[in-house]
């Protein structure tokens, strides 16, 4: 086993050690590396730089990532996952209301577990599917650097939240990547144009980024090398892929054709030909003109950089009204920012420049570099500062070890990942699994490993009182705050009735520098298999309770299911069973699937049946 050799405060590695930068893209992804002189260049020759975020699977469960995946986008839509970002850290509930989106199935779980997406009868989570791209990123790395690459350093949205950020770091495990920091991606735009570099510099950052899924804009105030996020506002469902359906909705629309009667190989390809347009008229062409088959008619397409901008003018002001509330948040007139910083491969679209430039001032646009690599070229200066190679920027302390609870199946649920600037604070929302559960146990943990059985146990304390409620409706709230001499404070207090307990671990949690390494590099040997290991959990985790709740559902309202339904949901229910006892997590997940989709009609009925009830019920005169 390799030795590595870490800064147990800073966190830093020996010299030498290669850092990548990876910005994990909605769209597109890329890595970067910082040469010996501390210029970071994108890794990858002139037609082989950028991946495509894409995914596709095929029969026997090979993936295709990147350019090749692309290309099956028509072909094959329903088993090729695209926007893998837009579904870290979410469950179903926060997606439905944009699952037409997508062409490939997600899984209505019926519950608030991470979403699951469903091909040829495998079973993925959006972890599994950015540890692909990034895997493939790995290898890119390696192929160009011509040594093995282990360390990155990955960018996400600033508006990302912890358990967005946890999905991150837990597919950057699965690629065999140790990730030593998540970075903000504007924190990374603005350190490759070299801001925050000087430590006398004091400046107001904007940074408008607008790329193919996602459009967010932050406001960074930088002093002594101190990067601070004072306001963040965007859309995670506005992006170029926006206004390339507003362009394909434009030619059907003057065609007279209704986008829901085309197939979903038809969508795909209009919305590539649409981009491609797109494309063309941003870069000079004057008009682009084209044909696009739909059955056995032709539709013409085509496009000019005017049709586009009046076209799409009321996606611009949404990003404008973004911009407007992001400065009033901020407590900042257009005057008080220093400099606008252009993200994201959108922000060639002209209209886009000059918009931001009649707000700001044409002087204020910072537009010199390449807007696709401008994020991935700041996380190789950040990974660059990680790997101890510069000393122009203030690096905070930082906790050495990953901080945690256990939850349902002996898992380690991380709630202050290692590497984590301190002081900090971090809170998540937990419940109960039983119906009038009145106690909940608290055991906090430290380590790398997915299974706290594979983890030092720090502390133990017992939340009491939690008043009687159904399983799933208690809201427990679990907050971590290490303070700048890192002493950790757990509180846990339930939200309604505001029943709080807590309790204060003393700094260095008694482990000295060579315990803390052997746990690091326990936890980089172990992290693929952990992770599957994690999953697999999960899924029993997810079926053993659906069955629980399918029996209480029908112990209480037998009288509202037919024999045959009854009979079925216990037969769908003892094969739930059965599949629990296996390490097949495509089974368990295939299983839950099927009793899930089986009984989802239940609850609607019932709903209906308490809504007439409750109508019935009202006389005139009483209401």
């Amino acid at each position: 086993m390799p030795k590595i050799s870490i800064n147990i405060k800073s966190g830093e590695l020996e010299k030498g050690q290669p850092v990548v930068g990876i910005d994990l893209g909605t769209t597109n992804s890329l890595v970067a590396l910082a040469d010996k002189d501390g210029s970071p260049r994108i890794l990858g020759s002139n037609n082989d730089v950028i991946v495509p975020s894409v995914v596709y699977l095929n029969e026997e469960g090979k993936a295709l990532i990147g350019k090749e995946a692309r290309n099956m986008l028509a072909e094959k839509p329903e088993s090729t996952i695209f926007s893998v970002k837009r579904l870290l850290g979410r469950s179903y509930s926060d997606l439905k209301d944009h699952a037409d989106y997508f062409s490939y199935r997600i899984i209505d779980n019926d519950n608030e577990q991470l979403v699951q997406i469903e091909a040829h009868g495998r079973y993925y989570n959006p972890v599994e599917l950015s540890g692909m791209i990034l895997a493939e990123l790995k290898e890119k790395a390696e192929k160009y650097c011509g040594q093995k690459i282990e360390k990155a350093v990955i960018t996400v949205p600033a508006y990302f939240n912890d358990s967005q950020r946890q999905a991150t770091r837990d597919a950057g495990k699965l690629a065999g990547l140790d990730v030593l920091r998540i970075v903000n991606e504007p924190t990374a735009a603005s350190l490759a144009y070299g801001l925050g570099l000087n430590p006398e510099e004091a400046k107001n950052i904007l940074v408008y980024d607008l790329g193919g899924g996602t459009f967010d804009v932050s406001i960074l105030k930088i002093e002594a090398g101190v990067f601070e996020v004072l306001s963040t506002h965007g859309d995670t469902y506005l992006g170029g892929d926006d206004y390339d359906r507003t362009i394909a909705m434009h030619w059907l629309n003057i065609a007279g054709y209704d986008y829901k009667n085309l197939s979903m190989r038809e969508k795909q390809a209009l919305r590539l030909l649409a981009e491609e347009a797109k494309m063309a008229v941003c870069s000079g062409e004057m008009n682009f003109n084209s044909s696009f088959e739909i059955g056995e008619q032709k539709l013409t397409c085509s496009l000019t950089l005017q049709q586009l901008e009046a076209l799409a003018e009321a996606l611009t002001q949404k990003t404008i009204n973004s911009v407007n509330l992001a400065l009033n948040d901020a407590g900042l007139e257009s005057s008080g920012i220093d400099e606008v910083v252009l993200v994201g491969g959108s922000t060639r679209m002209p209209f886009i420049k000059k918009r931001l430039a009649g707000i700001f001032g044409t002087d204020k646009i910072n537009d010199n570099l390449n807007p696709d690599e401008v994020v991935a070229l700041g996380a190789a200066v950040e990974a660059d500062i990680l790997a101890g190679n510069r000393r122009d920027i203030l690096l905070l302390d930082v906790t050495p070890l990953s901080l945690g609870i256990e939850t349902l199946g002996g898992l380690m649920d991380v709630i202050i990942p290692r590497n984590s600037k301190v002081p900090a604070r971090v809170g998540r929302q937990y419940t109960t699994s039983v119906d009038g559960q009145a106690n909940m146990k608290i055991s906090v943990y430290q380590g790398e490993r997915e299974l706290v059985a594979e983890n030092r146990k720090l502390a133990e304390f017992t939340l009491k009182g939690i008043p009687a409620m159904p399983a799933g409706l208690p809201k427990i709230e679990v907050g971590f705050l290490i303070n700048a001499d890192g002493i950790l404070k757990v509180t846990a207090q339930e939200v309604r009735s505001g029943i709080k307990q807590e309790i204060d671990i003393q700094p260095g949690y008694g482990l000295t520098d060579e315990q803390v390494e052997k746990m690091l590099l326990d936890g980089f040997a172990n992290a693929g298999a952990d992770v599957a290991a994690r999953m697999l959990q999960e899924a029993k985790t997810e079926g053993s309770q659906l069955i629980y709740t399918v029996q209480r559902f029908i112990e209480k309202n037998a009288e509202m299911l037919s024999e045959m339904e009854k009979s079925q949901t216990l037969q769908l229910s003892e094969e739930l069973h059965k599949t629990l006892n296996s390490d097949n997590k495509d089974d368990i997940l295939g299983a839950t699937d099927r009793l899930n989709e089986f009984t989802r009609p239940f609850a609607e009925r019932l709903m209906d049946e308490a809504v007439g009830k409750a109508l019935r019920g009202n006389k005139i005169g009483e209401i």
